[in-house]
């Protein structure tokens, strides 16, 4: 039901806000600017000055993971820190124990411990190291413990430990560490990033043809994504920030903050050719294209905070920075950016658009649809067709989500080059792949009955099936009289094998408290695969809820702003589509391995974290493209009272622009795939795919065909609903003529 004049009158009359904004901004142009840049400026200085604190800790509350190293810490600290491993193969017939290898082993041990943080080193050549020389003495390892975790070891400790254990590699003798902390030794590398930018500045170079329309967009993002670096790293010191959130965040910001002037400044250009002043038009742009950029991004940034109800530190860290980049992103769209524009007048149009300024309303008719006109009437005659056909092609590139196994990539999924991964491949080689990720047996020992019970524990373990082998006890007392003991089980299976997980319910439900009962003793199993399996099921455990809480915020949102219980449905139904589709070439690319040596990526599992934040962030962004289409649709249903007409003019009006924002959005997050890093990789690959089907296929066939087949029913919401929703959504616009846009 079309809204009486009475109702939109009342609605213009409460939503002048964004107009007054917009001349706000247009008449104290300066002042913004210089705001922004001192905003820009203030941000970068304090952050210099105070520095970044970003960490990578990661709290799992209530799991056997968390108890375990809470016991170490509170009970032994100097061997709570981060684990790792270096290990040494010989070759051309040469063994671990002769006296030459034995030596050089030996005097790289000393050179470690001499390392800031070393607080433990477990030789090969020692009795607590018995197992760590395989049979054939072909290959062995050493455990190197720090006093710290992860999270506050630096950088450049990485380096200096990753540097002197490889250094001591030579003709006969192959060195390599293994660890969070020789992960470390090679920071990630946003690869393509200054390419993205470069890419996404050509692209609005050919769509405006204009150089100074094409910089406006790239000034406002990065203006306000240079203020949000700098809030980001201040924000560090309050609360826990992933040390790739800038990265991150940079990246999704980059192509937000783009695409949201891209709407504002097309908006614009059609308001001057259709002969309104510089001022007029800026403030009709902010008003109508504004209106859904805020909408988009409030929706955006639900998804994004509604990350922070999963409880887990590092996700709520990295949720709260790319917000941050978003919000301010989208502030300099509806601020800085109408400033800008009002300084660049008329030049934001191209030398065609000045021609068509003089043209008759059917010339700038043709300009502005060409292809788009002929799709939107070719999509009209027989919705049913492209509605369908299109369903089957996303379907089908969804289709191998249905065959996602969720579990953290190791580092057998590392660079092959790589010390990580070389340590990996030769513990395999030499033990068995369930060296790679040992089991580990925590409890707190209080007197010599309990290390009995501990002994016991030991010998109960190691008949089982599934376990390669089991070290002796390690008791080590503290000051207080009491002792942790430390047992590590090496499993058969690799870390990323379905079976090391059975292997690890089966310990702590049945092998573990059997061994123990009677005893006293309480015994938590943990270790580094037995933390990614609880933080793997504490992720699955909640996605549900934090899933369903984001389509419903946004349905609410978009019922608020469009007055319809139909079109929200319609937008969670294809929002949730898009982001199957980019799951199914996650699937396709990182699971199964196709075109992985394209990606430079090897088979593994996805991680679930990973599909928590694109979840999140494409669910957001499909819902710009959304907001975007149907706010000219709206338009155009009011000024044609013809919801048919007003599809197909919608469609016609935003093809263009829908298809250049994402054609840049895709850009910019494929720029993550050049990068060093699976996981950055990882992002960049769902992103672009998940852009792409939303876009081509998505929004500007299957939304427009069903929403023709719907009718007017696209508009339906009940009476009594429509009496309670306020009313403070999308304006109601003086008719204008369709624009040229070439």
């Amino acid at each position: 039901m079309v809204d009486d004049s009475r109702a939109a009158a009342a609605r213009n009359t409460r939503l002048r806000d964004m107009s007054t904004v917009a001349r706000w901004c247009i008449h104290r142009r300066r002042a913004v600017v210089l705001g922004w840049l001192g905003l820009l400026v203030a941000a970068t200085v304090a952050a210099q000055v105070s520095g970044s604190a970003y960490t990578n800790s990661l709290t799992l509350p209530n799991t056997q993971s968390a108890a375990a190293i809470h016991l170490l810490q509170t009970v032994s600290p100097q061997i709570a820190g981060d684990t790792e491993q270096v290990v040494f193969a010989t070759t051309s017939g040469a063994l671990i124990t002769d006296p030459e290898t034995k030596g050089r082993v030996t005097s790289l041990l000393d050179r470690l411990a001499r390392l800031p943080h070393v607080s433990q080193i477990i030789s090969p050549y020692s009795g607590a190291g018995s197992n760590a020389i395989n049979p054939p003495r072909t290959v062995a390892f050493a455990t190197i413990t720090f006093d710290r975790q992860i999270a506050d070891l630096s950088d450049s400790l990485a380096t200096a430990f990753v540097n002197t254990a490889r250094a001591a590699g030579g003709p006969h003798l192959q060195v390599a560490a293994s660890g969070l902390l020789a992960e470390n030794a090679n920071p990630p590398s946003l690869g393509g990033a200054g390419l993205g930018i470069l890419l996404a500045g050509v692209v609005l170079l050919l769509v405006f043809r204009s150089v100074i329309a094409a910089a406006l967009p790239l000034a406002s993002a990065l203006v306000s994504l240079g203020t949000a670096m700098g809030v980001l790293a201040l924000t560090s010191h309050a609360m826990s920030i992933p040390t790739y959130a800038p990265e991150v965040a940079a990246l999704v910001g980059l192509g937000v903050g783009v695409d949201y002037a891209l709407f504002i400044l097309t908006r614009h250009r059609q308001g001057l050719i259709n002969g309104l002043t510089v001022e007029e038009s800026i403030v009709e742009a902010v008003d109508t294209s504004g209106r859904a950029v805020l909408f988009a991004g409030i929706i955006v940034s639900i998804a994004l905070l509604g990350m922070v109800a999963l409880g887990v530190t590092f996700l709520t860290g990295l949720a709260v920075g790319v917000f941050v980049g978003v919000a301010l992103t989208m502030a300099a769209a509806l601020t800085l950016l109408p400033a800008l524009l009002s300084f660049g007048g008329r030049r934001v149009l191209s030398r065609g658009q000045r021609r068509a300024m003089v043209a008759t309303e059917e010339q700038s008719r043709r300009r502005a649809w060409g292809f788009w006109e002929a799709w939107a009437r070719l999509v009209s005659r027989r919705p049913a067709v492209p509605a369908l056909v299109a369903l089957v092609v996303v379907t089908s590139i969804a289709a191998p989500f249905l065959s996602l196994q969720p579990g953290t990539a190791d580092e057998s999924n590392d660079p092959a080059g790589s010390t990580t991964r070389q340590a990996y491949d030769l513990l395999a080689a030499g033990f068995g792949a369930g060296f790679n990720g040992p089991l580990q047996l925590v409890a707190l020992v209080r007197g010599k009955s309990e290390e009995a019970a501990l002994d016991r524990l030991a010998a109960g373990v190691k008949p089982h099936g599934d376990v390669s082998s089991v070290s002796a006890p390690l008791v080590i007392p503290d000051s207080q009289g009491s002792a942790v003991g430390i047992i590590n089980v090496y499993p058969r299976s690799a870390p990323q094998d379905p079976a090391t997980a059975t292997l690890l319910s089966d310990m702590r439900d049945r092998v573990v408290p059997d061994a123990v009962a009677g005893s006293g003793l309480t015994v938590y199993v943990g270790g580094p695969t037995a933390l990614n399996t609880d933080f793997d099921q504490l992720i699955a455990s909640k996605l549900p809820l934090f899933v369903g809480s984001v389509i419903l915020l946004s349905f609410l949102l978009l019922m608020i702003a469009f007055r319809s219980m139909v079109i929200p449905l319609i937008s969670a139904a294809m929002n949730v589509l898009s982001v199957a589709a980019a799951f199914g070439v996650l699937v396709a690319v990182f699971q199964w391995g196709w075109l992985g040596s394209l990606v430079g990526v090897s088979p593994g599992p996805i991680e679930p974290a990973l599909l928590v934040f694109q979840f999140a962030v494409l669910f957001g962004l499909s819902t710009d493209y959304q907001v975007f289409l149907l706010s000219r649709i709206r338009e155009e249903r009011h000024r044609t009272r013809d919801s048919a007409a007003a599809v197909r003019a919608g469609l016609a009006a935003t093809g263009k622009t829908i298809s250049a924002a994402a054609v840049i959005m895709i850009l910019v997050f494929a720029s993550f795939a050049l990068g060093s890093n699976r996981l950055l990789k990882e992002f960049g690959v769902g992103f672009a795919a998940g852009i792409l089907v939303d876009a081509a296929v998505i929004r500007l066939a299957i939304v427009p065909s069903l929403m023709l087949l719907a009718g007017e029913t696209c508009w339906w919401l009940p009476g009594g609903v429509r009496r309670l929703v306020p009313r403070v959504g999308f304006a109601e616009p003086a008719p204008v003529r369709m624009l040229s846009e070439e």
